[in-house]
C-alpha cells in the first residue's frame, strides 16, 4: 500500500527493512524471545531505521514508523515481564523523538484485509495484531507526538480506495 500511494503521489518510497535487521541479528520476528532481548532488537531497528531515513531526505513515504516499533515493544510486556520501566520510556522517548524528526503525517492502517504469512516477518495471530493495533491507536494519541495522524476504518479494505483515502487525508 505505501508503495501504491508512493507512485501515485509522486513522492519517494523507502523501504525500512525490518526483517532484514532481524536476520542480521539472527532472530525470527515471529519467534517468542525474551524481554530484553525484544528491547534490544527493536532499539537496533530504531537506529537502522533512522539510518535510511535520514539518507532518503526530506520528502519519503515508508513501510513503518517509529509508533509500529514501540507497539509491538510494549506488545511483549505482560504483568510478570521484568522491564526496566527507565529503560522502556527511554526507548520510547527516542522513538517520539524519531517520529517528530521524520514524519509530517502518519497512517495508521487498521486490520481489516486477511492476513497473509511472509517469511520473516512477524507473527499472524488475529489476537496479536488486534491488540498491536490498539497498541498504536493509543500511541497515537500521546501528546508527545508532534506528526498529524491518519486513521484509516477497518472497512476501508480495497487497495484504490485505501490508497485515495490517503491522499485525500495528505491533501496530496
Amino acid at each position: 500500500m505505501a508503495e501504491a500511494i508512493s507512485r501515485r503521489a509522486g513522492t519517494p518510497f523507502i523501504r525500512t527493512c525490518t526483517s532484514e535487521v532481524f536476520k542480521r541479528a539472527g532472530l525470527d520476528p515471529a519467534a517468542a524471545m525474551e524481554f530484553e532481548k525484544r528491547l534490544w532488537i527493536q532499539k537496533e531497528t530504531l537506529e537502522a531505521a533512522k539510518g535510511i531515513w535520514e539518507a532518503a531526505g526530506e520528502n519519503f513515504i515508508t513501510d513503518r514508523t517509529p509508533l509500529d516499533m514501540m507497539a509491538y515493544l510494549l506488545g511483549d510486556i505482560q504483568g510478570g515481564t521484568g522491564a526496566d520501566f527507565n529503560e522502556v520510556e527511554g526507548y520510547l522517548e527516542r522513538c517520539f523523538t524519531a517520529t517528530n524528526g521524520f514524519f509530517d503525517a502518519l497512517v495508521i492502517v487498521q486490520p481489516g484485509i486477511p492476513l497473509v504469512h511472509e517469511q520473516g516477518k512477524a507473527a499472524l495471530n488475529h489476537a496479536y495484531i488486534e491488540h498491536l493495533n490498539y497498541l498504536v491507536m493509543g500511541l497515537a494519541g500521546d501528546p508527545r507526538l508532534g506528526a498529524k495522524v491518519i486513521r484509516l476504518g477497518r472497512d476501508t479494505v480495497e487497495i484504490n480506495e485505501r490508497v485515495r483515502a490517503v491522499i485525500e487525508g495528505l491533501g496530496i
